[in-house]
């Protein structure tokens, strides 16, 4: 018998099964991203803090505390309310925005036409686009060919800390050029990319924990990153989070909160979470942040459809169209009502339980709800009318949001803000040139 040693066979390797030479293993790939449908379009309606444009109602218009229609000529797809911005996805695959543009966050030059950012202007982008996201101070878009395209800047606790080494991108500058993306998540200073192969990556502040690639010592601008590295490089650089080569793992979702981001694995109901929980708005025991990706047994009990996270809270739909909440429990943003106490564990909302809810949004401290039959639901801090009730009180359970201009519309779509909220609505009257400025009132 021949002692020779056999060359082992590489893990990623099988034989054809006819020649019997080796062929490696396919590469895992994602066919189809859960991104935000595109299907319908109509009206913009925006509520609460307007005072550096982020309503796009002109620079006469600075709060509103009812939903006021937005007059444009274009079919809308898609909103997101950024922390004093608006992006908008047109059917036609263009963005749109309006608001602060001090660090760049509109992706277009403002300064050369007098209050220019406080109505609705196009970014020029080399694509059509099929998703976007926005953060405190950036904005991303997704195009259809899978390139990543991202203007404005991000920031940390010690001011600004730039898109890039170089500082802000006032306009759009391509970020992640050698892998191609099926989804991408904004939190307040960070974005999550989702690559066709099931992959994470991320870029941003890491102070709470939320690019999942760094320990607590290495998470800030000054940390010594040793052998000659750029530390602020190191963060501003999409590069894939933290996981052990044998977990062999591959992810189908993403989404990011203000301070946090939440991957979903493939074919499991398993979430990893990593980022801020000081009031386990993640999911974990304890209150620590998490500074490296770690399955939530919580989050890991259902099959969800959408989370929105905020600084301190948690908001999450199943599949079912039921909805939960964790979290801190000051100014109602739970919805479990006046009397309840932090949730640390996921609760569904009893006050939605016979509604199926399809799309949700959570503001800084502010909670919305979408349900099937086109009811918006709102909960939460309405200090500056973000709730859009007419009101400044806060509502401690999900209250049905009703106004003139919602009136026969049924809204499909909401994004909160900072202090502002957006909502996309149809109608019988969404074709172009029906609307007019005077419906603003």
């Amino acid at each position: 018998m021949s002692t020779k040693a056999t060359k082992r066979r590489h893990a990623g390797a099988t034989t054809d099964g006819v020649s019997g030479k080796l062929v490696k293993r396919a590469k895992f790939i994602i066919e189809h991203a859960a991104l935000p449908s595109l299907a319908k379009s109509g009206v913009i309606l925006v509520t609460g803090a307007g005072d550096v444009g982020q309503l796009g109602l002109g620079s006469e218009v600075l709060e509103k505390s009812r939903f006021a229609l937005l007059s444009l000529d274009h079919e809308i797809v898609d909103v997101c309310a950024g922390g004093m911005h608006t992006v908008c996805l047109t059917k036609e695959g263009k963005v749109l925005t309006f608001g602060c543009n001090d660090e760049g966050a509109l992706g277009r030059i403002t300064s050369d036409k007098e209050d220019s950012e406080f109505t609705p202007g196009e970014v020029e982008l080399p694509g059509e686009v099929a998703q976007i996201s926005a953060g405190d101070s950036h904005t991303a878009a997704l195009l259809k060919d899978g390139r990543v395209f991202v203007w404005g800047t991000f920031r940390d606790s010690h001011g600004n800390m730039g898109l890039t080494p170089k500082g802000n991108e006032k306009l759009p500058y391509e970020i992640i050029p050698d892998h191609v993306i099926v989804k991408i998540a904004s939190g307040a200073d960070h974005i999550v990319f989702l690559t066709t192969h099931g992959e994470i990556y991320t870029c941003g502040c890491a102070e709470q924990g939320q690019l999942g690639r760094t320990t607590e010592r290495g998470s800030g601008r000054n940390a010594r990153s040793g052998a000659g590295i750029d530390q602020l490089g190191k963060l501003l650089y999409p590069a894939p989070i933290s996981l052990k080569p044998s977990l062999k793992l591959h992810f189908e979702d993403i989404w990011a909160g203000t301070y946090a981001t939440f991957a979903k694995v493939v074919g499991k109901n398993s979430v990893y979470v990593f980022g801020l929980n000081n009031y386990n708005q993640l999911g974990l025991k304890g209150t620590a942040p998490q500074f490296s990706p770690k399955l939530s047994q919580d989050f890991s009990k259902h099959k969800w459809k959408l989370i929105c996270s905020a600084q301190h809270h948690t908001i999450a739909i199943n599949e079912d169209g039921k909805t939960y909440a964790i979290g801190r429990k000051e100014y109602g943003r739970l919805g479990l009502g006046e009397n309840c106490e932090d949730a640390t564990i996921l609760t569904e909302i009893s006050a939605l339980k016979d509604k199926n809810v399809i799309n949700i949004s959570c503001g800084s401290a502010s909670s919305f709800a979408v349900t099937e039959e086109g009811e918006l639901y709102g909960w939460g801090m309405g200090t500056v009318g973000q709730l859009g009730t007419g009101e400044d009180e806060d509502r401690f359970e999900p209250t049905l949001i009703k106004s003139k201009q919602l009136t026969d519309r049924q809204v499909f779509r909401v994004s909160s803000g900072g202090q502002h909220t957006v909502v996309l609505a149809s109608s019988n009257n969404n074709n172009k040139g029906v609307l007019n400025s005077m419906e603003t009132t």
